[in-house]
């Protein structure tokens, strides 16, 4: 059972799969910083300079403070400033994730296009062939 676990572990699918998972973990947190550190501090100026992290509403009359954190300690909250900021991210990584698949689409097309090279037959087949040929015509003379 221990030899089929490791035959299947170590089939390329799955290492390949595993290898996409941790590269897109990672690709996520490059992404998430992006939009965080970059893209929301500026869409935030054009609106006004806030914060679309604290962008919440209070579900409950507890609900008095205009921090998202301290609001969540004080009762339920609509919490779409950070929807907004994760669908963001979502789009990103979706277009990203379009043109590198289109990119690749389109080397496939490349490749496919390509005339196959056509193989050198080596002397002795050829030599070979005109032996069996001029057999075939020997023995239809007889």
């Amino acid at each position: 059972m221990v030899q089929e676990f490791k035959e299947f572990a170590m089939k390329g699918n799955v290492v390949d799969l595993a290898v996409g998972v941790i590269i897109g973990a990672a690709f996520g947190k490059i992404v998430e910083s992006l939009v965080a550190d970059i893209f929301m501090p500026i869409v935030g100026a054009i609106i006004g300079g806030l914060d679309f992290s604290n962008y919440f509403l209070g579900l409950s009359s507890a609900v008095t403070s205009p921090a998202l954190v301290d609001a969540k300690k004080q009762g339920a909250v609509l919490a779409y400033g950070s929807f907004l900021t994760i669908l963001i991210n979502f789009l990103i990584i979706a277009f990203i994730l379009f043109i590198v698949i289109k990119a690749i689409n389109k080397m496939k097309k490349k490749e496919e296009a390509k005339p196959a090279a056509v193989a050198e037959v080596p002397e002795d087949v050829k030599l070979l062939s005109e032996i069996r040929d001029l057999l075939a015509v020997n023995a239809t003379r007889a």
